[in-house]
């Protein structure tokens, strides 16, 4: 990895070896940035506070060596990176401001695709995953991981089923519980659509009505203008003397008939009066049809208005025109049908839910055989692995537990809680000793034997995550001596199989190491490109008795390191 402009870190650059690298430096001196640097490129949320001072950026860049046929490596070619003779390189880069860049094979992809890879590139264990590890939900879900599809496959039917019975658990909670006001609002539907019914409203009637009482209530003065306008266009029986419009036009037309055969221009003329002749005639006509048909009775009129009244008492209330009356009793005996059929449907409901339950039952019983079963494994497999570690009487049980509840499901043949994982509690007990009572690991365990049982958990853990590289973050803290070597004899077994990494502040742990880098500051209290050595003979011995006595001269602690140095290399 190169890292510019990190925290303490200037520039500098990492070279990690393919075994077992360990990362050691003063406090302070930038060793946590080396695992900073690492989370950024594999998707870490982007803090500009790790930008160094006067910079404008932080960049992070790292050559990972893959196989072709590596699920990261296919999944980077998908993104559109290209490999560089088997290498994968990814560049991560954050500014002062904030925003963050991520490049791999040569192309800008999303940041979420560096968290993507990172499943199936490196595992990463520290003091945050200990801590996180002494809660036992994270307990469960550590065991369920390495049960793999043994608890995935019920966990994923399980976990389908709770959902649908969560709604279906709402959905009748809803109805039951607003029975009384869905009961007031089937009544007043029901009301509203009798009253709709009792008038039987039509399509634009009300409409039509309108202009029926319009024209009945204006009858008299209607009829006496057709009359006068028929009158003035056919002529007044009464008055037969009368000038009228069909005969000036009837005049009109035989002057210029009698000399259209002298001007085509006046013949046309003559047609034209001849059609307004015959218009003249047809209005005349309906206007004297209009006038005999015009229906005056009043008793006609007092049904339409009262027609028209029971109409408006129906538009006060459910819409403004007889149209909008119509649909909403359309509506309205849609929401009656639902209304009415509640009963029905909380016999539905019901029935799913007791179903479901049933279902969820079986499925916990089915979690709780899986997660007893890996459990026993687990524990046998973290209680060998502490036997490896200075722990050899120290003993590792899970206890997998349910909680009774009258309301919950059943398991074990008893009614217990359950949630969205099951019904189970699992919690990693530890005695350190025989004879001792297995307690809590956060109770039982001194702060050395917490460390070596969160490792021996983590190392269980890679025997089952395939992934090439493992990073631990001084997971080591807390102990020394004996228990101190055999942390480091264990990492490098680790390291036999996988790419580890780790961050000690242990000479016991990486006088193991197959290759040490030393993290130092420069006067001006910036890690530089210099800042990072591959530590080799004389100087690995200088830092190893640094580690040891504080003293890089010290003749006892330089034996003491190159008898160290010497063990490992034997046990290797």
């Amino acid at each position: 990895m190169r890292i510019r402009s990190l925290g303490v870190i200037d520039d500098a650059v990492v070279e990690l070896s393919p075994g077992f690298t360990a990362v050691t430096g003063e406090t302070g001196a930038g060793k946590t940035m080396v695992v900073t640097s690492l989370g950024l490129l594999l998707g870490g949320r982007a803090d500009p506070a790790l930008v160094r001072i006067g910079a404008k950026a932080a960049v992070v860049e790292g050559r990972v060596v893959l196989r072709p046929d590596a699920a990261a490596a296919v999944r980077a070619e998908e993104a559109g990176a290209e490999l560089d003779e088997g290498a994968l390189l990814i560049s991560r880069t954050v500014s002062a401001e904030g925003r963050s860049r991520a490049h791999v094979g040569g192309r800008s992809v999303p940041v979420g695709l560096l968290s993507e890879l990172a499943d199936d590139l490196v595992a990463v264990h520290g003091q945050t995953d200990q801590q996180g590890l002494l809660r036992p939900a994270r307990q469960r879900q550590a065991l369920d991981r390495y049960a793999g599809d043994a608890v995935a496959v019920p966990l994923e039917k399980y976990a389908g089923a709770y959902r649908r019975l969560r709604a279906v658990s709402a959905e009748l909670d809803t109805i039951t519980t607003r029975a009384r006001e869905r009961a007031q609002e089937a009544d007043l539907l029901r009301f509203g659509l009798e009253e709709v019914a009792a008038v039987e409203p039509l399509p634009g009637e009300d409409a039509e009505l309108a202009a029926e009482a319009e024209r009945l209530g204006h009858a008299e003065s209607l009829a006496s203008a057709a009359q006068a306008a028929h009158a003035a266009l056919a002529g007044d029986v009464e008055d037969p003397e009368g000038v009228d419009a069909n005969t000036l036009v009837a005049g009109a037309h035989r002057a210029l008939e009698a000399v259209r055969s002298h001007d085509p221009v006046l013949g046309g003329l003559a047609d034209r009066i001849a059609e307004l002749g015959i218009l003249l005639g047809d209005v005349a006509g309906e206007l004297a049809g209009y006038a005999d048909d015009l229906d005056a009775d009043p008793l006609r009129l007092a049904a339409v208005e009262e027609r028209r009244a029971a109409l408006t008492q129906l538009t006060r209330k459910y819409g403004d025109s007889v149209d909008a009356v119509l649909e909403w009793a359309q509506k309205g005996s849609a929401r009656l049908l639902e209304l009415d059929g509640d009963d029905e449907r909380i016999e539905e409901l019901t029935a799913e839910r007791d179903a479901l339950r049933a279902e969820l039952s079986q499925l916990a019983q089915a979690l709780t055989d899986a997660r007893a079963e890996a459990a026993e494994r687990f524990a046998s497999a973290v209680t060998a692995e502490l036997a490896s570690l200075a722990m050899p009487h120290a003993r590792v049980t899970i206890d997998i537990r349910q909680t009774e509840d009258p309301d919950g499901v059943e398991v074990g043949g008893r009614p217990v809680a359950y949630g969205p994982a099951g019904a189970d509690e699992v919690e990693l007990l530890l005695a350190p000793h025989p004879g001792a009572q297995p307690r809590p690991i956060a109770k039982g365990a001194s702060g050395g034997e917490l460390s070596r049982v969160m490792l021996a958990v983590e190392v269980v853990f890679a025997g089952t995550t395939p992934v090439p590289t493992y990073l631990f973050d001084e997971v080591d803290a807390g102990v020394g001596g004996k228990a101190a070597v055999e942390i480091g004899r264990r990492l490098a077994k680790l390291a036999k199989t996988a790419q580890v990494v780790v961050v000690t502040h242990l000479p016991q742990v990486a006088a193991f190491a197959d290759r040490q880098l030393l993290v130092e500051k420069t006067v001006d209290g910036s890690v530089t490109r210099s800042g990072v050595t591959v530590l080799e003979g004389e100087d690995r011995i200088r830092e190893l008795s640094r580690m040891l006595a504080g003293q890089e001269d010290s003749q006892t602690a330089r034996a003491h390191a190159e008898e160290l140095l010497a063990a490992a290399r034997a046990d290797g």
